[in-house]
């Protein structure tokens, strides 16, 4: 029998419901949102400020694992850079195993539900034994992120990871060699992880090119053309842009800057994300906001990386959708990943409130920064994910996240200020209950399996740094 919840306010695409009444159908979809209370029906009342889940668009699980361990040189490394911190991130996938694999996902999974992310696009790269002979169970390493997954009740859309080359016209790295695939060893892998599906029902699966450094022209087509054979609708992800070398590099080898070579040549279209995508010149701007692709910025990833400032402003003016993700994991908090992304464009143009823009629709001509940042990462998530929430309206997945209006951050705040306070004002987490396809996964911030998922990690840590 459906359920029906009275949300204190209740985010909405337009604006709050206070009260707001949603229905939640036994398959988790929302059957029904409205401000009258349904007669006839038991009401279970939430307190609070009730917003949708977000999907996070661009998740290393592993990586989890070296966050605050390589913040340091030495006089043999003195200048720090992604491609130094690369070298520190394969001496770890050396000695990473399917234990270790599981055990890191689950914790940095169980991190994002705290946080208020409901669903995770995993670009999972780590597939091979160390020197890249392949599992008994080739999908071994993807089964451990699936079962990291369902331990925490997180949605998960898998982005195996075609990666076939150490560069342009360059072989693959030993440690790269735990990463490869042949085409059709590739595409063999995805129908492996799509028959999960049926277990896994917050399973999708689709696609992740690494980079055009990694794969060719002609694998990038082949690759395309099988999965397209075998779902037309899959998400399509990949690496592009993040740093200027990233950019010479294709320039040279290909003739173009990467995403006017994925314009000129794959036809971009709404199923793509360009992750990172921090490079771009005024023509790939205009071109990417056109395509109707994601941009997939992960502003602290790309901070304590050093790679430079996504052109925010420029795209979101050409109408370009964009969402957030994590990536390496320095953070799993959706209020830090885009405060650093609204903030540190508020440095670099030395003006306040960048990216709002009155558009007449809201009390006194207002336009709020922290709504218009979270619903725009709520549709660029839904989008790059194709989990079914983003929005708290009929027909979507029921992911439901209450925030405590007790919480310090929020104290004193109503619906015309409480996401600007969550967002760009918050130094505690107000995030209190998560819901995921109508299952409460977080109630009163408690996961039931949070001591396992943390002594499990512990374990791991100690081996890998023993």
């Amino acid at each position: 029998m459906s359920r029906v919840y009275e949300v204190e306010h209740l985010h909405q695409p337009g604006g709050w419901l206070s009260p707001g009444y949603v229905e939640i159908g036994d398959d988790g979809i929302i059957l029904s949102v409205s401000g009258d209370r349904p007669q006839g029906r038991a009401v279970e009342r939430l307190a609070g400020f009730g917003v949708p889940g977000l999907s996070n668009l661009h998740s290393h699980a592993f990586q989890r694992a070296l966050a605050g361990r390589t913040e340091f040189v030495t006089t043999a490394r003195a200048e720090d850079n992604l491609w130094t911190w690369r070298k520190e991130m394969y001496r770890m996938v050396d000695r990473l195993t399917p234990e270790d694999y599981e055990a890191i996902g689950a914790l940095v999974y169980l991190e994002m539900l705290q946080f208020g992310m409901t669903a995770v696009c995993e670009f999972h790269y780590v597939h091979h034994l160390a020197g890249g002979r392949a599992y008994a169970n080739a999908a071994e390493m993807s089964d451990r992120l699936i079962a990291a997954a369902a331990q925490t009740g997180l949605g998960l859309t898998m982005l195996p990871v075609l990666y076939a080359h150490g560069g342009i016209g360059k072989p693959l790295e030993e440690t790269q060699k735990r990463f490869a695939h042949s085409v059709d060893d590739y595409l063999k892998l995805i129908e492996a992880l799509r028959s999960r599906r049926a277990a896994h029902p917050n399973l999708r699966v689709g696609v992740a090119l690494h980079s055009l450094r990694a794969v060719t022209p002609d694998e990038v087509r082949a690759t395309l053309a099988g999965m397209k054979a075998i779902d037309a609708q899959a998400r399509l992800h990949i690496h592009v842009s993040e740093t200027t070398h990233e950019v010479a590099e294709v320039e040279a080898g290909l003739g173009a800057r990467p995403v006017q070579w994925l314009l000129d040549n794959v036809g971009l279209s709404p199923d793509w994300c360009l992750v990172h995508a921090t490079h771009l010149d005024a023509s790939e701007t205009a071109g990417l906001a056109a395509s109707g692709a994601v941009a997939g910025i992960c502003p602290l990833t790309e901070a304590t990386m050093g790679d430079g400032f996504f052109p925010l402003v420029e795209y979101c003016a050409a109408g370009g959708a964009w969402g957030i993700g994590t990536d390496s994991h320095y953070s799993t908090s959706t209020a830090e990943e885009l405060r650093i992304l609204e903030c540190g464009k508020r440095l670099e143009l030395r003006r306040r409130n960048v990216i709002a823009r009155p558009d007449g629709t809201h009390p006194g001509h207002e336009a709020h920064t922290g709504r218009i940042l979270l619903d725009a990462a709520l549709a660029g998530g839904e989008q790059a994910s194709a989990q079914g929430g983003g929005a708290l309206v009929a027909g979507r997945r029921a992911d439901l996240v209450m925030l405590d209006p007790d919480s310090n951050p929020l104290l004193g705040h109503g619906p015309r200020t409480v996401l600007d306070g969550w967002i760009l004002g918050a130094t505690q987490n107000p995030v209190r209950d998560v819901m995921v396809a109508g299952n409460w996964v977080i109630r009163d911030r408690h996961h039931p399996r949070e001591a396992a998922i943390r002594d499990a990690y512990r374990q791991a840590m100690a081996r890998l740094t023993a």
